[in-house]
């Protein structure tokens, strides 16, 4: 029999909810302040901040989930066992119940208190920190966190769950078509046909087709940024290169503040699998290796704001000033930019009549759902339309791969190999997209092009993949004074002469990493480089400022 409360909870339920001794207990107990509890007492409350992780001393602690409006038992914990899970690094809500059984004495380790911790105790942090990620894994399995209700394969439902999805956020996805629950909630709330999908979310509010800022707010994805603190660096772009800078400043010590204006990872997250990655032989996928990296930021204390859109930057005097859409302003003594690159779109007519329902720019577990036994077109040549044609390839019924260059040019040969190897895929070379044909949201053909000849070919397709290449995310720089090449991408360091660090753009202090640099390798692992290569570079940009910095350690030098 499956279990309700998930895959991970039933396999690695040990890990999950291990239990510390007397002296590991005092171990731990000196991060924290004893709090008491009365039987039948609320230690934490769904779609609340609480205090933090929780270190049980003497009673009985019931942890519950909302099911179908019923409570859905996950765990009671006794003296030893310990309460909470990723969003405790962060001080944001929970997303289950915690009540006493019993009279109940407790430890509370609050989010700072318990990064200090993870870093101070290593054996027992690296436990600990298994525990935290797996039991975030358990209440994804599971369905925890906001319910998301909409038509499947509608592109707003499409948008908002892969929105939760690649923040690493549990949530529920129901289809009034099939969901008897689902119509009940859009009844109850008397909620019109356009007005969906609307989102139910942990606290209880409900909002109607919401964007991806109203819906990380009523989450607690995201806060108010405290205008008054001075960040020794604030990265904008959450991507590789920007969580590279991100662990490897906070590791040092340095305050970090990351934002982001869609989720973490970037494309790089939304990569099928990548097997080419130094140390993982058997492949990761983007999204596992970006959650593994956000994970860590947060672990060394880095603060993270997702969705927050920088739309200028001021650097004319110290401080810097990074302005946001939401009108916030970030102050901070050095800026590292790391916004990479955004997806080329179709030069076709009517693609934004099928964007984010048939046309999509990443192949996540949703898409490939979507695209079972269907017939699926891809365009692109290089490494990230490879991943995705082979990963497509597991689920649709033929995928028809469309380059304008012989794979061989662009492609690493490993995927090539892959690609020969699957009998449902089909390779056209030397042609472009012309057309695309369907009614409403629904794509029912593609057309396209011979280059050389002009000739046409038409083939009735579902879904229609787009990895064409990216073009530098640096518009909203253009009243900052920083040079850029004539393609739009950063200048930095030797590029631009003179005694510049590297990194370093034509504005002391701030620094450009990964994608958006000009002269980069668009390569995952070569914007991780770059994320640890500039923290050597800030920690000499800080050493001559009016502030001392924090020194580098050794672990710093030895990775840039």
């Amino acid at each position: 029999m499956t279990d309700p409360r998930g895959e991970t909870y039933a396999t690695r339920g040990d890990q999950m909810f291990l239990r510390f001794n007397d002296s590991e207990i005092e171990r731990l107990a000196r991060f924290g302040e004893l709090r008491r509890y009365k039987a039948g007492d609320m230690l934490a409350k769904v779609g609340e901040a609480g205090p933090g992780l929780m270190l049980v001393l003497s009673g009985q602690v019931e942890v519950t989930r909302p099911d179908s409006g019923q409570p859905l038992h996950i765990v009671t914990h006794e003296r030893g066992n310990f309460m909470g899970e990723l969003a405790q690094l962060s001080g944001r809500p929970y997303l289950v119940n915690e009540q006493a059984l019993t009279d109940v004495e407790a430890v509370a380790i609050g989010p700072d208190r318990l990064r200090a911790l993870l870093v101070a105790e290593a054996d027992l942090g690296e436990r600990l920190m298994r525990a935290l990620i797996l039991r975030r894994v358990g209440l994804m399995e599971a369905g925890a966190g906001p319910i998301v209700i909409g038509h499947e394969g509608d592109a707003d439902v499409l948008r908002l769950t892969n929105f939760l999805r690649r923040n690493g956020h549990p949530y529920r996805s129901l289809d009034p078509a099939n969901d008897n629950s689902a119509e009940v909630l859009i009844e109850r709330f008397k909620v019109e046909p356009e007005e969906l999908p609307i989102v139910l979310c942990p606290s209880g509010k409900l909002l109607r087709n919401p964007s991806e800022d109203q819906l990380a707010r009523c989450v607690g994805l995201v806060g108010p940024i405290d205008a008054d603190k001075l960040y020794d660096v604030v990265v904008i772009g959450a991507g590789p290169a920007g969580l590279a800078t991100s662990v490897y400043a906070g590791s040092e010590g340095l305050s970090v503040l990351t934002i982001d204006c869609r989720s973490f990872g970037g494309q790089a997250g939304a990569s099928a699998r990548i097997e080419n990655y130094l140390g993982f032989p058997t492949g990761i996928s983007g999204m596992a290796l970006m959650g593994r990296a956000f994970s860590q930021a947060q672990k060394f204390g880095v603060e993270v704001a997702i969705p927050d859109e920088a739309v200028k930057l001021e650097c004319g005097n110290d401080p810097c000033h990074v302005l946001l859409a939401t009108g916030e302003r970030i102050r901070a003594r050095s800026v590292v930019i790391a916004t990479g690159a955004r997806y080329r779109r179709l030069g076709v007519e009517h693609l934004e009549q099928y964007e984010g329902s048939a046309v999509h720019y990443w192949a996540s577990p949703l898409e490939a759902d979507l695209c079972a036994n269907q017939e699926v077109a891809l365009i692109g040549g290089g490494n990230s339309a490879g991943q995705a044609t082979v990963y497509l390839s597991a689920r649709a019924k033929r995928v028809t791969l469309i380059a304008r260059r012989p794979l061989r040019e662009t492609m690493s040969q490993y995927l090539i190999d892959r690609i020969e190897a699957q009998p449902n895929i089909d390779v056209v070379i030397g042609c472009e997209v012309t057309a695309l044909e369907g009614q409403d949201e629904d794509l029912q053909a593609v057309t396209w092009r011979d280059r050389k000849t002009g000739a046409e070919q038409r083939r009735e397709v579902r879904y229609l993949f787009s990895f064409i290449g990216a073009e530098p995310n640096t518009d909203w720089l253009a009243a900052s004074g920083l040079k850029l090449d004539d393609r739009g991408f950063v200048l930095t360091g030797e590029d631009l002469g003179g005694d510049r660090l590297p990194m370093e753009t034509s504005r002391r202090g701030v620094f450009a990493v990964g994608d958006v640099r000009a002269c980069s390798v668009k390569r995952v692992a070569a914007s991780v480089g770059d994320g640890a290569q500039v923290v050597a570079a800030i920690h000499k940009y800080l050493a001559n400022s009016a502030e001392p910095a924090v020194e580098p350690r050794q672990e710093v030098a030895a990775a840039s």
